[in-house]
């Protein structure tokens, strides 16, 4: 597995200040994505237990308030058991941060037997749609997509929805 980057204060993946990493290698190549550069499952480096620590001592500090997992694609077959590695290690050190992921398959078609999903607390699921773009969405790039409040999912077995402030118009 590889990813692309590690941004140590992030301010635009999430609530607050986060640490953030995008994961290399997504097969979904929507257009006008965000982050063309890290489609290719070949690109980047290579994700190591170092770079887990790495990640685990950028996120140390009180202003830090979670993890961001974005891409490429976090949750995709050649992603996904790094992702929950990191994101298990990383609620085992910080159990009081939060995790976001941001993936394009969806949580009650694809994601819900993933053990990942035990670690995370919001996911942001579904392909970016351009024709859906809108500048006021928050924490997502189009309609389609859903904000989710995983722990509360898992609890009821079916997606719910997190509670996000609206951006003004």
């Amino acid at each position: 597995m590889r990813y692309n980057k590690v941004r140590k204060m992030d301010i635009s993946n999430g609530p607050g200040v986060r640490v953030s990493i995008f994961m290399q290698g997504c097969a979904f190549n929507c257009y006008n994505c965000f982050n063309p550069e890290t489609h290719d499952f070949n690109g980047g480096k290579e994700f190591t237990d170092e770079v887990i620590e790495k990640i685990l001592d950028l996120a140390k500090y009180d202003y830090i308030e979670g993890l961001s997992i974005l891409g490429g694609e976090p949750m995709h077959p050649k992603n996904i058991e790094g992702t929950t590695k990191l994101a298990k290690r990383f609620k085992a050190v910080y159990p009081n941060k939060t995790i976001w992921v941001w993936s394009g398959f969806l949580m009650d078609r694809d994601l819900m037997d993933k053990e990942v999903l035990n670690y995370i607390d919001v996911l942001v699921d579904g392909q970016y749609k351009d024709e859906l773009h809108s500048f006021l969405l928050k924490y997502c790039g189009s309609s389609n997509q859903r904000v989710i409040d995983v722990k509360a999912s898992l609890k009821k077995g079916k997606v719910v929805l997190y509670e996000t402030e609206e951006v003004p118009a």
